[in-house]
Protein backbone atom coordinates (compact mmCIF):
# COMPACT_ATOMS: atom_id res chain seq x y z
CA UNK A 1 0.00 0.00 0.00
CA UNK A 2 1.32 3.79 -0.63
CA UNK A 3 1.47 5.82 2.42
CA UNK A 4 2.29 9.58 2.40
CA UNK A 5 3.38 11.05 6.37
CA UNK A 6 2.39 14.33 7.94
CA UNK A 7 4.40 15.02 10.69
CA UNK A 8 3.57 12.27 12.80
CA UNK A 9 0.42 11.35 11.15
CA UNK A 10 0.51 8.17 8.37
CA UNK A 11 -1.72 8.53 5.91
CA UNK A 12 -2.99 5.65 3.29
CA UNK A 13 -4.72 5.46 -0.06
CA UNK A 14 -7.82 2.60 -0.07
CA UNK A 15 -8.82 1.96 -3.56
CA UNK A 16 -12.26 0.88 -4.66
CA UNK A 17 -12.62 1.85 -8.17
CA UNK A 18 -9.86 3.48 -10.81
CA UNK A 19 -11.21 3.74 -14.45
CA UNK A 20 -12.80 5.50 -16.79
CA UNK A 21 -15.67 7.99 -15.90
CA UNK A 22 -18.90 6.91 -17.82
CA UNK A 23 -20.23 10.80 -19.25
CA UNK A 24 -17.98 12.45 -21.38
CA UNK A 25 -16.15 15.74 -20.63
CA UNK A 26 -18.80 17.80 -22.05
CA UNK A 27 -21.49 16.39 -19.19
CA UNK A 28 -18.71 15.65 -16.47
CA UNK A 29 -18.11 19.24 -16.56
CA UNK A 30 -20.49 22.08 -16.43
CA UNK A 31 -19.66 24.77 -18.75
CA UNK A 32 -16.82 22.84 -20.26
CA UNK A 33 -14.68 24.00 -23.28
CA UNK A 34 -12.01 21.87 -25.21
CA UNK A 35 -9.40 24.38 -25.15
CA UNK A 36 -8.99 24.01 -21.86
CA UNK A 37 -8.35 20.35 -21.83
CA UNK A 38 -6.30 20.81 -25.18
CA UNK A 39 -4.11 23.11 -22.86
CA UNK A 40 -3.57 20.55 -20.02
CA UNK A 41 -3.04 17.25 -22.13
CA UNK A 42 0.65 16.90 -21.98
CA UNK A 43 0.15 16.14 -18.11
CA UNK A 44 -3.34 14.72 -17.76
CA UNK A 45 -2.56 11.73 -20.54
CA UNK A 46 -2.92 9.00 -19.40
CA UNK A 47 -3.55 9.23 -15.59
CA UNK A 48 -6.26 11.63 -15.79
CA UNK A 49 -7.71 11.60 -19.28
CA UNK A 50 -8.14 9.10 -22.56
CA UNK A 51 -8.17 10.85 -25.10
CA UNK A 52 -8.82 7.17 -26.50
CA UNK A 53 -12.28 6.86 -25.12
CA UNK A 54 -12.83 10.85 -24.65
CA UNK A 55 -13.08 10.09 -21.20
CA UNK A 56 -12.01 11.50 -17.43
CA UNK A 57 -9.91 8.78 -15.38
CA UNK A 58 -11.66 9.05 -11.87
CA UNK A 59 -10.61 7.07 -8.87
CA UNK A 60 -12.85 6.18 -5.78
CA UNK A 61 -11.15 5.83 -3.17
CA UNK A 62 -11.06 6.39 0.92
CA UNK A 63 -8.05 8.06 3.08
CA UNK A 64 -6.90 6.10 5.73
CA UNK A 65 -5.34 8.60 8.58
CA UNK A 66 -3.42 7.32 11.23
CA UNK A 67 -2.17 9.69 14.11
CA UNK A 68 -0.57 9.13 17.53
CA UNK A 69 -4.48 8.58 19.14
CA UNK A 70 -7.04 8.26 16.64
CA UNK A 71 -7.32 5.92 13.12
CA UNK A 72 -9.48 7.89 10.64
CA UNK A 73 -11.18 7.19 7.52
CA UNK A 74 -11.87 10.02 5.08
CA UNK A 75 -15.22 8.48 2.85
CA UNK A 76 -15.94 5.47 2.46
CA UNK A 77 -16.76 4.88 -1.41
CA UNK A 78 -19.51 2.94 -2.99
CA UNK A 79 -19.84 -0.21 -0.80
CA UNK A 80 -20.91 -3.84 -2.20
CA UNK A 81 -24.21 -5.03 -2.78
CA UNK A 82 -25.75 -1.76 -2.88
CA UNK A 83 -28.64 -1.07 -5.27
CA UNK A 84 -27.46 1.69 -7.65
CA UNK A 85 -29.24 0.84 -11.48
CA UNK A 86 -28.81 4.77 -12.45
CA UNK A 87 -24.94 4.61 -11.31
CA UNK A 88 -23.71 1.31 -13.37
CA UNK A 89 -20.31 1.87 -11.83
CA UNK A 90 -21.74 1.81 -8.54
CA UNK A 91 -24.43 -0.82 -8.77
CA UNK A 92 -24.11 -3.95 -6.84
CA UNK A 93 -20.38 -3.84 -6.66
CA UNK A 94 -18.49 -7.07 -5.23
CA UNK A 95 -14.95 -5.35 -4.17
CA UNK A 96 -12.38 -6.63 -2.11
CA UNK A 97 -12.29 -3.18 -0.37
CA UNK A 98 -12.12 -3.92 2.96
CA UNK A 99 -9.25 -6.44 1.91
CA UNK A 100 -7.37 -3.29 1.02
CA UNK A 101 -7.98 -1.39 4.38
CA UNK A 102 -6.81 -4.68 5.84
CA UNK A 103 -3.59 -4.06 3.68
CA UNK A 104 -3.61 -0.60 4.82
CA UNK A 105 -2.66 -1.42 8.47
CA UNK A 106 -6.04 -1.40 10.05
CA UNK A 107 -9.15 -3.70 10.28
CA UNK A 108 -13.37 -2.24 10.70
CA UNK A 109 -12.89 -2.13 14.31
CA UNK A 110 -9.74 0.22 14.64
CA UNK A 111 -11.46 3.20 12.89
CA UNK A 112 -12.87 5.24 15.78
CA UNK A 113 -13.57 8.25 13.65
CA UNK A 114 -15.56 8.30 9.70
CA UNK A 115 -15.18 11.51 7.95
CA UNK A 116 -18.86 12.07 5.55
CA UNK A 117 -17.48 14.68 3.38
CA UNK A 118 -20.97 14.33 1.79
CA UNK A 119 -23.53 12.18 1.80
CA UNK A 120 -23.40 11.12 -2.39
CA UNK A 121 -23.35 7.17 -3.06
CA UNK A 122 -20.24 6.88 -3.83
CA UNK A 123 -18.60 8.59 -0.47
CA UNK A 124 -20.76 6.83 1.78
CA UNK A 125 -21.26 3.00 0.58
CA UNK A 126 -18.74 1.29 2.65
CA UNK A 127 -20.59 3.28 5.98
CA UNK A 128 -22.31 0.03 6.26
CA UNK A 129 -22.57 -3.58 4.95
CA UNK A 130 -24.90 -6.36 4.59
CA UNK A 131 -25.20 -8.68 7.69
CA UNK A 132 -28.25 -11.58 7.75
CA UNK A 133 -30.32 -9.08 5.31
CA UNK A 134 -29.77 -5.89 7.27
CA UNK A 135 -27.79 -2.76 6.63
CA UNK A 136 -25.33 -2.85 9.84
CA UNK A 137 -22.60 -0.30 10.78
CA UNK A 138 -19.18 -1.41 9.11
CA UNK A 139 -16.99 0.68 11.56
CA UNK A 140 -18.64 -0.42 15.12
CA UNK A 141 -16.29 2.00 17.52
CA UNK A 142 -16.47 4.54 15.29
CA UNK A 143 -18.13 7.93 15.65
CA UNK A 144 -19.83 8.74 11.72
CA UNK A 145 -19.03 12.76 11.73
CA UNK A 146 -21.66 14.15 8.45
CA UNK A 147 -22.71 17.71 8.25
CA UNK A 148 -25.62 18.67 9.78
CA UNK A 149 -27.05 20.97 6.65
CA UNK A 150 -26.12 17.69 4.84
CA UNK A 151 -27.88 15.07 6.12
CA UNK A 152 -31.51 17.83 6.98
CA UNK A 153 -31.32 17.91 3.31
CA UNK A 154 -30.35 14.96 2.17
CA UNK A 155 -32.52 12.87 4.41
CA UNK A 156 -35.20 11.39 2.06
CA UNK A 157 -37.79 11.29 4.99
CA UNK A 158 -37.80 14.83 5.32
CA UNK A 159 -37.23 16.45 1.95
CA UNK A 160 -39.27 15.68 -1.32
CA UNK A 161 -36.26 16.49 -3.42
CA UNK A 162 -33.74 14.62 -2.07
CA UNK A 163 -36.24 11.30 -2.04
CA UNK A 164 -36.72 11.83 -5.98
CA UNK A 165 -33.01 11.77 -6.31
CA UNK A 166 -32.28 7.97 -6.41
CA UNK A 167 -28.39 8.56 -6.03
CA UNK A 168 -29.10 10.57 -3.04
CA UNK A 169 -31.96 8.60 -1.60
CA UNK A 170 -30.55 5.31 -1.90
CA UNK A 171 -27.54 5.81 -0.23
CA UNK A 172 -29.15 7.38 2.38
CA UNK A 173 -31.36 4.28 3.87
CA UNK A 174 -28.38 1.85 3.17
CA UNK A 175 -25.47 3.52 4.09
CA UNK A 176 -26.77 6.66 6.49
CA UNK A 177 -29.83 5.89 8.32
CA UNK A 178 -28.29 2.56 9.61
CA UNK A 179 -25.62 4.00 11.65
CA UNK A 180 -28.00 6.84 12.67
CA UNK A 181 -30.21 4.24 14.04
CA UNK A 182 -26.93 2.56 15.63
CA UNK A 183 -26.58 5.88 17.17
CA UNK A 184 -23.36 6.41 15.91
CA UNK A 185 -23.24 9.63 14.02
CA UNK A 186 -22.23 12.71 14.84
CA UNK A 187 -24.26 16.21 13.47
CA UNK A 188 -21.57 18.72 12.75
CA UNK A 189 -22.73 22.48 12.72
CA UNK A 190 -19.45 24.15 12.49
CA UNK A 191 -15.72 23.55 12.33
CA UNK A 192 -15.15 21.18 15.17
CA UNK A 193 -11.18 19.73 16.50
CA UNK A 194 -11.36 16.41 16.62
CA UNK A 195 -7.68 16.24 17.77
CA UNK A 196 -3.74 15.34 16.50
CA UNK A 197 -4.18 18.54 14.75
CA UNK A 198 -7.55 17.74 13.03
CA UNK A 199 -9.85 19.93 11.93
CA UNK A 200 -13.35 19.58 10.18
CA UNK A 201 -14.58 22.56 8.29
CA UNK A 202 -17.51 23.67 6.40
CA UNK A 203 -16.78 23.64 2.55
CA UNK A 204 -20.20 24.01 0.57
CA UNK A 205 -20.74 24.23 -2.66
CA UNK A 206 -20.67 20.92 -4.30
CA UNK A 207 -23.06 19.85 -2.24
CA UNK A 208 -24.80 22.31 0.48
CA UNK A 209 -23.38 20.66 3.78
CA UNK A 210 -20.06 19.66 2.16
CA UNK A 211 -17.15 19.58 4.31
CA UNK A 212 -13.29 19.05 4.40
CA UNK A 213 -10.80 17.48 6.47
CA UNK A 214 -7.50 19.75 7.58
CA UNK A 215 -4.67 18.10 9.37
CA UNK A 216 -1.70 20.45 10.48
CA UNK A 217 1.40 18.80 12.33
CA UNK A 218 3.96 21.56 13.06
CA UNK A 219 5.17 22.49 9.72
CA UNK A 220 3.44 19.84 7.81
CA UNK A 221 0.10 19.93 6.56
CA UNK A 222 -3.26 18.26 4.36
CA UNK A 223 -6.41 18.98 2.99
CA UNK A 224 -9.18 16.23 2.40
CA UNK A 225 -11.34 17.91 0.29
CA UNK A 226 -14.00 15.47 -0.88
CA UNK A 227 -15.51 16.71 -3.81
CA UNK A 228 -14.19 20.18 -3.53
CA UNK A 229 -12.25 19.68 -6.11
CA UNK A 230 -13.29 16.50 -8.09
CA UNK A 231 -10.87 16.25 -10.83
CA UNK A 232 -7.04 17.86 -11.50
CA UNK A 233 -8.08 19.77 -14.42
CA UNK A 234 -9.97 22.14 -11.95
CA UNK A 235 -7.09 22.90 -9.53
CA UNK A 236 -5.55 24.86 -13.39
CA UNK A 237 -8.76 26.07 -14.30
CA UNK A 238 -10.79 26.64 -10.48
CA UNK A 239 -14.09 27.70 -12.18
CA UNK A 240 -15.09 24.51 -13.40
CA UNK A 241 -17.56 23.04 -11.79
CA UNK A 242 -18.17 19.14 -12.17
CA UNK A 243 -21.84 19.07 -13.24
CA UNK A 244 -22.61 17.10 -10.23
CA UNK A 245 -22.12 20.52 -8.26
CA UNK A 246 -25.58 21.34 -6.05
CA UNK A 247 -24.69 24.84 -5.63
CA UNK A 248 -22.36 26.18 -8.67
CA UNK A 249 -21.38 29.75 -7.56
CA UNK A 250 -20.70 28.35 -4.15
CA UNK A 251 -18.74 25.18 -5.40
CA UNK A 252 -16.48 28.20 -7.25
CA UNK A 253 -15.89 30.15 -3.91
CA UNK A 254 -15.23 27.05 -1.89
CA UNK A 255 -12.82 25.74 -4.55
CA UNK A 256 -10.82 29.20 -4.79
CA UNK A 257 -10.65 29.42 -0.80
CA UNK A 258 -9.33 25.38 -0.81
CA UNK A 259 -6.95 25.76 -3.23
CA UNK A 260 -5.45 29.25 -1.93
CA UNK A 261 -4.93 27.51 1.61
CA UNK A 262 -2.97 25.05 0.01
CA UNK A 263 -0.94 27.29 -2.18
CA UNK A 264 0.09 29.88 0.74
CA UNK A 265 0.44 27.09 3.70
CA UNK A 266 1.96 24.09 1.59
CA UNK A 267 -0.79 21.97 2.64
CA UNK A 268 -0.81 18.44 0.27
CA UNK A 269 -4.38 18.02 -1.71
CA UNK A 270 -5.67 14.54 -0.84
CA UNK A 271 -8.72 14.70 -3.08
CA UNK A 272 -11.34 11.46 -3.42
CA UNK A 273 -11.30 11.09 -7.13
CA UNK A 274 -7.92 12.01 -8.56
CA UNK A 275 -6.18 9.39 -10.30
CA UNK A 276 -2.64 7.60 -9.87
CA UNK A 277 -0.91 8.94 -7.72
CA UNK A 278 -3.39 10.88 -6.28
CA UNK A 279 -2.06 13.62 -4.12
CA UNK A 280 -0.11 16.97 -5.14
CA UNK A 281 1.26 19.88 -3.88
CA UNK A 282 -0.49 23.69 -5.28
CA UNK A 283 0.76 26.61 -6.20
CA UNK A 284 -0.55 30.09 -8.00
CA UNK A 285 0.01 30.31 -11.58
CA UNK A 286 -1.68 33.47 -13.14
CA UNK A 287 -5.30 33.69 -12.31
CA UNK A 288 -5.68 30.09 -11.36
CA UNK A 289 -3.49 27.63 -9.52
CA UNK A 290 -1.02 24.69 -10.76
CA UNK A 291 -0.58 21.23 -9.47
CA UNK A 292 2.74 19.33 -8.82
CA UNK A 293 2.17 15.10 -7.93
CA UNK A 294 3.68 13.94 -4.70
CA UNK A 295 4.20 10.10 -5.01
CA UNK A 296 3.85 8.26 -1.92
CA UNK A 297 5.92 5.41 -1.05
CA UNK A 298 5.29 1.61 -0.80
CA UNK A 299 7.44 1.31 1.83
CA UNK A 300 5.91 3.63 4.15
CA UNK A 301 8.14 7.24 3.77
CA UNK A 302 6.90 9.73 1.79
CA UNK A 303 9.53 10.75 -0.72
CA UNK A 304 8.43 13.93 -1.58
CA UNK A 305 9.24 13.80 -5.22
CA UNK A 306 7.41 14.75 -8.18
CA UNK A 307 6.27 12.55 -10.78
CA UNK A 308 5.12 15.13 -12.92
CA UNK A 309 4.19 18.67 -13.18
CA UNK A 310 1.90 20.67 -14.50
CA UNK A 311 4.04 24.48 -15.54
Amino acid sequence: MVEWRIGNAVITHVGELLGLASLPPERYFAGFERNALAQHLEWLVPNHYSPLHDRMVSSVHSWLIRTVRHTVLVDCCAGNHKERPAFPRFHRLDTPYLDHLRQAGAVPEDVDVVVCTHLHADHVGWNTTLRDGRWVSTFPNARYLISRVENDWGDPRANAAADADSQRSNAYRDSVLPVIEAGQVELVDAALDIGDGMLVEPAPGHTRGHIVLKLADGAHAAVFCGDVVHHPLQVCTPDLNSAFCELPREARITRHRILKYCAESGALLFPSHFGWPHVATVTRAGEGFSLRWIEGDAGGQQDGGASRRRT
